[in-house]
């Protein structure tokens, strides 16, 4: 039962760390960079990423990382380890409502609503259209990335907390 839980609170925190990591890299450098492009090519680029994102490489990370802590969560509560359990299921409970269901809500709807948008021949046109999604865009992808990195945290608490209390005994 301990070698299942070490490899399931391992699973959960490599799934943390790398929705962390993607939406991180929205924040660092995919959108400044779209921003400083021309704004017709960063609305197709959006468009085309958007598209391209709904993959079984993206699916484990944004979809099975609450249930990859939860399930981390029982087997520590099982092993009455009931803080790293707790940690661990709060962080699940933190990414599914601020990072999964914030991204389903709020983001998907949006980038729905640009894929139907048909790229004007006009810079001025495509800048008012990007603009008018970028920064709300960013607010709740920094929203996400922030609360998705505090998840990853309070899971690796729980990962520090189940050794120590692994130490003691």
């Amino acid at each position: 039962m301990r070698q299942l839980t070490i490899l399931t609170m391992s699973a959960a925190l490599l799934l943390s760390a790398a929705i962390f990591g993607f939406f991180y890299a929205w924040v660092c450098s995919t959108m400044w960079g779209l921003d400083a492009a021309d704004p017709r090519v960063a609305i197709e680029a959006m468009q085309a990423m958007n598209a391209s994102v709904r993959n079984a490489t993206f699916a484990p990370a944004f979809f099975g990382t609450p249930f990859a802590l939860w399930i981390a969560a029982a087997l520590l509560w099982r092993l009455k380890s009931k803080t790293s359990a707790w940690l661990f299921a709060g962080a699940g409970v933190t990414y599914f409502c601020l990072g999964m269901m914030l991204t389903m809500t709020i983001n998907v709807p949006m980038n729905q609503a640009l894929a139907l948008v048909e790229v004007p021949a006009s810079t001025q046109e495509a800048q008012v259209i990007w603009d008018d999604y970028s920064g709300p865009w960013q607010f709740w992808n920094q929203t996400r990335t922030v609360t998705s990195g505090i998840a990853f945290l309070l899971a690796l608490a729980g990962v520090f907390q189940f050794r120590m209390s692994v130490s003691a005994r």
